[in-house]
């Protein structure tokens, strides 16, 4: 199998709003997929059709080669889910969730678990009516991780979770998928997505408006860059390519001038031979991403996540 998971013109619609609009969405076997959008853009909606806990009205669906309508019970023991927002059962202790959620996914190694349970500073001898949402977070991921599923379905995963405990996170991501499994990952956090994800699709509105690799997509951006002379810069702004030109006299004698600007990708050969008339003496330049790149099909809405 070489899809993991394969969407085509997926429909859903709650009354007069449609959630999803013929989404498209196509994760490769043993990548690890970021999957990104606001609130309202349809990622939970996509998910909760993956699981089998919605039906689609329209369009195809296919996960780990199955219908997840139909086979979501056979599924559902090859695969791992790790909710944004956990609930746990309040008299259980953690790790008596942990055991249940596992055999309720047919079981997990206990060795693993317990690894798990220390690396996440785990204390699982606590009644989950007592942890912060930051601890129910851990449950589900230790449960997830502690088996050897085929794929992981994260919906904010690291949620509440601090930067060490993320850390932890992403080192179990990077685990599963060196041994071959497929992890498909919605996060609102630009730089764990960067970090992790082979590629990415963007949605909007339900509907896919990028998919790539971030090498792929990065091109549609443009490269921030300062750049210091010794002689003034002219014709900077006027350069096709060229935007949010400020150009300065650091000194006010007219001497070493400063600029900081955009530009296109494909104009920075030109930019750069034209700076060269006029001294460089320091140059530095920011390749464009992931949260620019989600910025241009959102910057008239809310950039968080859900």
């Amino acid at each position: 199998m070489t899809i993991a998971i394969s969407i085509s013109g997926l429909v859903k619609a709650f009354g007069r709003s449609r959630a999803l609009d013929e989404l498209d969405l196509s994760v490769d076997a043993g990548e690890v997929h970021g999957f990104l959008g606001p609130n309202g853009a349809g990622k939970s909606t996509t998910i909760r059709v993956l699981l089998g806990l919605l039906q689609a009205d329209a369009g195809q669906a296919r996960l780990l080669g199955g219908d997840p309508w139909h086979d979501a019970v056979d599924l559902h023991r090859r695969l791992a889910y790790v909710p944004g927002d956990v609930n746990l059962w309040p008299d259980l202790t953690g790790g008596e969730s942990i055991d249940l959620l596992g055999a309720l996914r047919g079981g997990l190694d206990p060795r693993r678990r317990d690894q798990l349970v220390d690396q996440f500073q785990l204390d699982s001898s606590r009644k989950t009516r007592t942890y912060s949402k930051g601890n129910r977070q851990k449950v589900a991921v230790v449960a997830a991780f502690a088996r050897d599923a085929e794929l992981y379905i994260l919906d904010e995963p690291t949620s509440g979770l601090d930067p060490l405990m993320e850390a932890a996170f992403q080192q179990c991501v990077r685990e599963v998928r060196e041994r071959g499994a497929t992890v498909l990952l919605s996060s609102h956090i630009f730089a764990e997505v960067e970090a992790l994800c082979d590629r990415v699709s963007i949605i909007r509105r339900g509907r896919t408006v990028e998919s790539g690799t971030l090498t792929e997509l990065r091109h549609l951006t443009r490269t921030s860059v300062s750049v210091e002379t010794t002689r003034p810069i002219t014709g900077l702004a006027e350069l096709l390519g060229v935007h949010d030109a400020d150009i300065h006299d650091v000194t006010g004698d007219g001497g070493t001038t400063r600029a900081t600007f955009e530009v296109d990708t494909g104009a920075l050969d030109r930019v750069l031979r034209h700076l060269t008339r006029f001294e460089i003496r320091t140059l530095t330049s920011a390749p464009p991403s992931l949260e620019k790149l989600f910025m241009r099909h959102y910057g008239d809405e809310p950039a968080a996540a859900r």
